[in-house]
């Protein structure tokens, strides 16, 4: 099936996303920037081997060695009805992947994947993120989004979102549609890594932590619950 370009995307996530970007290649410099400072100061102060050595060590230490993983659950609330809510999970852009989706250089739909490619270091190098999304309801009259991430073919992440409307009353009427007339839908996600990073991923969670929910927000949604995670 031929592949659809630029998906449309929420303008206001989309800026949010932005900023984050932004901020984070400066932090990212930041670190370059030290480990050069080590380097430099390594060589001044003896010779150039043991600041070779130096910046070696800390290269597989700080940005290599894959040592940290992330995991955590988040709760949501949105007017939204519980259909709405569900079709924005199952969409190639679901709400908590707005970092993502939203610095990609387009959105691109085919064969049953979604396709995130970002280009990063001026465009010299790049990264496909392909998203594969399984919907189903669940025994309690819920609804259940699994989202399975990779990046450049290798596992990424997974985060599972239960969508319940009326603070869990899920009924139907005649046509099957879910009655949320009178409360708002509640969506509970669990969220692991399938890899791990190295310790220069460790400063872009405080970036991470505070863009995520802004972006939850710009979207509908309220953040009334979050456990996070991230470390060995």
């Amino acid at each position: 099936m031929p592949s659809t370009n630029d998906i449309e995307r929420p303008q206001e996530a989309l800026a949010v996303a932005q900023r984050y970007y932004r901020r984070e290649r400066l932090l990212s410099f930041l670190v370059v920037s030290l480990v050069t400072s080590l380097f430099l100061g390594s060589y001044l102060l003896t010779s150039l081997l043991p600041a070779v050595v130096v910046v070696a060590a800390l290269l597989v230490v700080v940005a290599r060695a894959p040592i940290l993983q992330s995991y955590g659950t988040v709760r949501l609330r949105t007017d939204d009805a519980p259909e709405a809510v569900v079709n924005e999970f199952a969409s190639p852009t679901p709400p908590m992947l707005a970092l993502q989706w939203g610095v990609a250089d387009e959105v691109t739909t085919g064969d049953g994947d979604v396709t995130y490619p970002i280009s990063y270091l001026f465009g010299l190098r790049t990264a496909e993120m392909a998203l594969q999304t399984q919907t189903e309801p669940t025994p309690d009259g819920a609804h259940r989004v699994t989202v399975e991430i990779t990046m450049n073919d290798q596992p990424w992440a997974t985060y599972v979102a239960t969508i319940e409307g009326n603070d869990g009353a899920n009924g139907s009427d005649a046509n099957g549609s879910t009655d949320n007339s009178n409360g708002q839908t509640t969506v509970d996600i669990e969220y692991t890594s399938n890899r791990r990073f190295g310790l220069r991923r460790f400063p872009q969670q405080f970036f991470t932590e505070r863009y995520r929910d802004e972006a939850l927000s710009v979207q509908g949604y309220t953040v009334v619950g979050r456990d996070s995670h991230f470390g060995l």
